[in-house]
């Protein structure tokens, strides 16, 4: 359901914005660009649940900067659990690019029960990875992150834009399948805006997401959400 392309490293923006900022780019982006066709009444809720070692490396390499990292998570959208996702984030040099593998409801269930040695036979190498990092590399399931996203997508540069808000963290809760787990709003309300694209980002894509003078961010949902677990 997210980006296209998924092996190839690509550019990212990330900015924080306010709630002016999100209606004013909204219309700009709904006058020039499409709205993902995978989005239900122009958005979709994401449900993730990230996973980390017991010295926390996924969470200090996004904090410190580290110019190589990755990060393991499963996710799932509009709580359809017919297709999840396994998917290792990996940044370097300020560029992004994305694995995934389709799980079925029972193998996430059995990673987050710690059922793991049918993944060493797993006929999907992804999932042979964190079987491997759960294994020896300590990785466990850590917490949930829920967010509601407005998705848009423009064919040159093969642009992807994002806006994520109402972030809720579910504290140290990794009861990932189950709809009713207990989730709580992370600090004020924020709206992420992220921009991602291949070889160049075309101007009307550009002019769209003007912020004047404001930076890029490095955000992250997921450690944002670990600051309460």
């Amino acid at each position: 359901m997210d980006e296209n392309n998924e092996n190839a490293y690509r550019h990212e923006w990330k900015h924080i914005i306010g709630g002016s900022d999100m209606i004013a780019i909204r219309q700009r982006l709904r006058a020039v660009a499409n709205v993902d066709a995978n989005a239900v009444d122009g958005k979709y809720l994401i449900r993730s649940l990230y996973f980390d070692n017991l010295s926390n490396q996924a969470l200090r390499e996004k904090v410190d900067g580290v110019n190589r990292r990755e990060k393991f998570r499963m996710r799932y959208y509009n709580g359809d659990l017919s297709q999840i996702h396994l998917e290792k984030k990996s940044k370097y040099n300020g560029l992004g690019t994305k694995d995934r593998a389709i799980l079925s409801a029972q193998e996430a269930q059995r990673i987050v029960d710690g059922d793991l040695e049918w993944m060493l036979s797993a006929d999907r190498p992804l999932v042979q990875e964190l079987y491997v990092k759960m294994k020896n590399g300590g990785f466990r399931p850590k917490t949930i992150v829920d967010y509601t996203r407005e998705p848009f997508v423009y064919a040159p540069g093969n642009v992807r834009v994002t806006l994520d808000y109402n972030i809720r963290t579910g504290l140290q809760c990794t009861d990932f399948l189950n709809a009713d787990c207990v989730t709580i709003p992370v600090g004020e309300h924020v709206t992420i805006l992220e921009v991602k694209w291949d070889e160049f980002l075309p101007s009307v894509i550009r002019d769209a997401v003007q912020l004047g003078s404001r930076q890029t961010t490095s955000f992250s949902k997921y450690a944002a959400c670990r600051m309460y677990g």
